[in-house]
């Protein structure tokens, strides 16, 4: 198995509450959407959100399978000004601020917000990592 990862699908509870989130909330734009699935082009992925009965039923497995927050998600940027000002923007969206951000113990600065799911994203600097101009992120 190469040592990547594709596509990230988040199961949510309400499709058109989780399109706004990210879309009127977090200003996303829809690269594919139908009535039961939204595909979201990444840098280098795509991250789609999917209702969670029916990625249940796609996985062959119990809708209490389907984690709510079970991942945790995370984008990094280019200062600590970034950060607050993203922490910002989802809680005026929406989301749940889980933790403020500030100074981490390994040199960076992070918080924790919420989507409307109950998706935890870390929203991080770290002086240890490139980000390139497209928004990847490299290992230095």
């Amino acid at each position: 198995m190469e040592q990547r990862v594709s596509l990230i699908t988040l199961g949510v509870t309400d499709l058109a509450r989780a399109r706004r989130f990210y879309e009127e909330g977090l200003g996303w734009r829809a690269g594919f959407a139908c009535d039961d699935v939204v595909f979201y082009q990444m840098t280098g992925m795509v991250f789609a959100l999917f209702p969670r009965h029916e990625l249940a039923a796609d996985a062959r497995i119990p809708v209490a399978s389907v984690g709510v927050g079970s991942p945790t998600l995370a984008q990094n940027l280019r200062s600590r000004e970034e950060v607050d000002a993203l922490l910002r923007e989802a809680a005026a969206a929406g989301a749940t601020i889980l933790k403020e951000a500030s100074e981490t113990s390994w040199g960076g600065y992070s918080g924790y917000f919420a989507d409307p799911d109950g998706h935890p994203w870390e929203i991080a600097w770290n002086p240890g990592w490139v980000l390139n101009s497209d928004g990847g992120v490299s290992l230095k």
